[in-house]
Parts: structure tokens; sequence; C-alpha cells
């Protein structure tokens, strides 16, 4: 089946981890998608993954003034539309204890979290109310929702994401215009190499999960924000979706 057949969405942070498992749902419901990551070696092999798909790289610094206009113009140019945004890019300097959290690493979490969130929201807003509506899916975190030790900017740079979710939800809902978050807790290239460091700490952690194990990105955190994308959602904004095993529960 391709419920996405047709549609155009743009992710950020495409080349690896949660990112890039979206891009694989994504192409497999049928989706176009501009694949945009700062990491240009690291987004040209994963574009290689996908010659056989509709999938447009886009090598972009969210951080750069004036980015986000221009991310979503080569999606319009690419496609001739853009149905969907998906705001996965994240960086961070942590962990580091909440006391020796510097300006810079702030700022890091800041500018490419919730600034480019919020820019790229405003950038596409436009295309969406012309053609009629569009869904926005921005990527939140435990860590902020229920707070993690050492993730003091990190947790903080996902809250504000996800307060602006709530707002825009509300106010574009009449031109049918869905903002949702997913807050995912998943198997990514950073949590491998934590479990390489540190097994003991990581099977106690895994353990902890409800459900046993953390998400595969493409099998169990993906296909949610796809549904999020989709028409099966067509009543759903503002939300708050825990993509975490059960870990969280919602607060």
């Amino acid at each position: 089946m391709t419920p996405l057949a047709g549609r155009a969405v743009i992710v950020t942070g495409a080349a690896r981890g949660v990112g890039k498992g979206i891009v694989i749902a994504l192409t497999e419901r049928g989706a176009s998608v501009l694949a945009v990551d700062r990491d240009a070696d690291l987004l040209g092999a994963t574009a290689a993954e996908f010659a056989d798909h509709p999938v447009v790289p886009l090598v972009a610094d969210l951080r750069e003034p004036g980015i986000a206009r221009r991310i979503v113009s080569a999606a319009t140019d690419a496609f001739g539309a853009v149905h969907g945004l998906v705001n996965n890019a994240i960086a961070t300097n942590e962990p580091k204890p909440f006391s020796e959290i510097t300006r810079e690493d702030y700022d890091l979490v800041f500018d490419v979290g919730p600034r480019a969130t919020f820019e790229l929201m405003q950038a596409v807003y436009p295309v969406f109310v012309e053609a009629g509506g569009g869904s926005i899916v921005n990527l939140g975190s435990g860590s902020g929702t229920v707070g993690l030790p050492m993730f003091g900017a990190y947790g903080a740079a996902k809250e504000a994401i996800r307060g602006m979710s709530k707002v825009a939800a509300l106010e574009w809902g009449r031109r049918n215009i869905r903002v949702n978050v997913v807050c995912p807790y998943a198997e990514t290239e950073s949590i491998r190499a934590w479990r390489e460091m540190d097994s003991r700490t990581y099977e106690r952690t895994v353990r902890a999960v409800p459900l046993g194990r953390l998400g595969d990105v493409a099998t169990d955190i993906a296909p949610v924000v796809c549904f999020l994308l989709g028409d099966d959602a067509a009543f759903v904004t503002g939300q708050t979706i825990m993509a975490d095993g059960g870990t969280a529960g919602f607060r």
C-alpha cells in the first residue's frame, strides 16, 4: 500500500538515525522526500541508498540565515508542491552538568532545534495555505517532557519545540494545517555508541522500558510520523505522541 503516494515531504536531519528511518518509511509509503542534512558526505551516502526512490538530497546548515525559505523553495522546485514537513534535526554538546552548560552549548541546540523549526514552519505556512492544508510533525523528547539529568539545554529546546507546535496547531487549524509532536525512544547511532561505552547502564535502561526494548527508527518510530502526515490522522492536531515503549508516559 502507498498511502502517501503523491505527497512531498521535507525531512531535516535526514542522513542518519531517526531522520533516515523516517525517509525509509516515507518512501515505502509512496512519498517523495527532500532529505536535508548538514553532513554532505553522509547525506550523499544516504541518498545513494534511495537511488530508486524520489529522494532529493539538500546539504544545508540550519543555522544559516534565510535557509528555511531556500529549503522550502527547493522542495517546491523538485516536486511542485510540499504536503508535509518533519523537523527532526537537532545538535547538542551534552551530556553535561547543568551548571557547566555554556552560552555556546545553549545557542547550538536552540539554533538547530527550535529556531530552525520555527523558521521552517513559518516558511512552509504560505505554501500550505495555497495548497489548502498540510501537516507538520516536530520531534520532541522525553528529555523535555519528563526531564533527563545532564541534558538541560537539550530538554529545554525540545520543550520549546513542543510549545510552539501547540500554538501553531491552534492558530493554523482553520487553514487545515495540522501540527503534532512525536517523542521517540529509539536505537540510534548515538545510543549504540553509548552501549559500547557503558553496556551495563545501557542494559539497565533497556530493562526499564515496559516493552523490553528500544524502538527501531524505521519500523517503530517512523510509522507514527507517517500516520500523522497522512489522511488517517486528518482529525489529529496539537498532540504529543510518546513513541517510547511506555517509558515515560505523558506529563
